[in-house]
């Protein structure tokens, strides 16, 4: 028996299977999604309750509505199905909600962005409470910490509005063998989001395109139709996945009218999906 050629054979494919592990991103709802990378399962920003729970956010475009808007398209059970880590990217109730609170375990391990969000989460009874770093580890996966700008300097420039707005991390997912992603969060472009695009060259870029707004502002909580444009030109040949609209009362981009957009600009490699849609890269 010939041992050297079927060693090649076998040590050859799994190296090729390495290199070109996929990625599966299943959108559920608003910047909910799940993320799987290099063997383990992500649930990024919960926001599991049924359409209509909560009161809309005060103070925003559209209050009168109740959140969120739209139903997910498949049950809470199938959506926590093989979750092994969950990432919060922070704690407005859009991204982390109540009923996320009560129905996920409490031992799952959770990723935030600061001491102030994992003191909160541990306050609501999870054990496994961890803030991202840079290359902070998980199974096979590194994360990193990104930063950004949960609104305008207009914004900001009132102490009440900041508070309101306060800190949002994006995070990058990294795994050897796998493309670089990067979940940009609830963020406006600003020098951070190039500096990450340039920094780590993301294969996959992940963007809360909404267009939040409040009343009586100009300008948006976070990115919209103009950014998408704009990340296709700064970084041409990465993936774009479009998400965070259509759930909640302030967004203001909706995710027929991105679809339009992409078309009649004609944007290529930016993905508009719908509820429980799975990406594959």
């Amino acid at each position: 028996m010939k041992l050297k050629p079927i060693l090649f054979t076998l040590i050859a494919t799994t190296f090729a299977a390495t290199a070109n592990a996929e990625i599966s991103y299943q959108h559920i709802r608003n910047a909910t999604a799940k993320i799987e990378m290099a063997g383990s399962t992500f649930l990024i920003d919960p926001y599991l309750a049924p359409k209509g729970t909560y009161a809309g956010f005060e103070g925003t475009i559209n209050s009168e509505k109740r959140n969120p808007l739209i139903e997910m398209a498949e049950p809470v059970d199938q959506i926590l199905k093989g979750v092994d880590a969950v990432i919060v990217t922070h704690t407005h109730p859009d991204h982390w909600d109540e009923y996320a609170q009560k129905v996920l375990p409490k031992t799952l391990p959770i990723f935030v962005q600061n001491a102030g969000d994992a003191q909160i989460i541990r306050s609501q009874g999870f054990k496994d409470v961890r803030v991202v770093g840079k290359n902070t580890e998980f199974n096979q996966v590194k994360l990193s910490k990104t930063g950004g700008q949960h609104g305008t300097d207009q914004m900001y420039a009132i102490p009440q509005l900041a508070e309101f707005a306060g800190e949002a991390m994006g995070v990058i997912m990294q795994a050897k063998g796998e493309k670089t992603l990067y979940i940009v969060g609830d963020t406006i472009w600003n020098y951070v989001v190039d500096h990450t695009l340039n920094h780590y060259n993301p294969e996959i870029i992940v963007m809360n395109t909404g267009y939040a707004q409040l009343q009586g502002f100009s300008g948006s909580l976070i990115t919209g139709k103009a950014d998408v444009a704009k990340a296709r030109q700064v970084a041409p040949k990465s993936d774009i996945i479009t998400v965070h609209m259509d759930a909640v009362n302030h967004a203001s981009v909706t995710s027929d009218e991105m679809r339009k957009f992409v078309k009649e600009n004609k944007l290529n490699k930016v993905a508009v999906p719908k509820e429980s849609e799975v990406l594959k890269y």
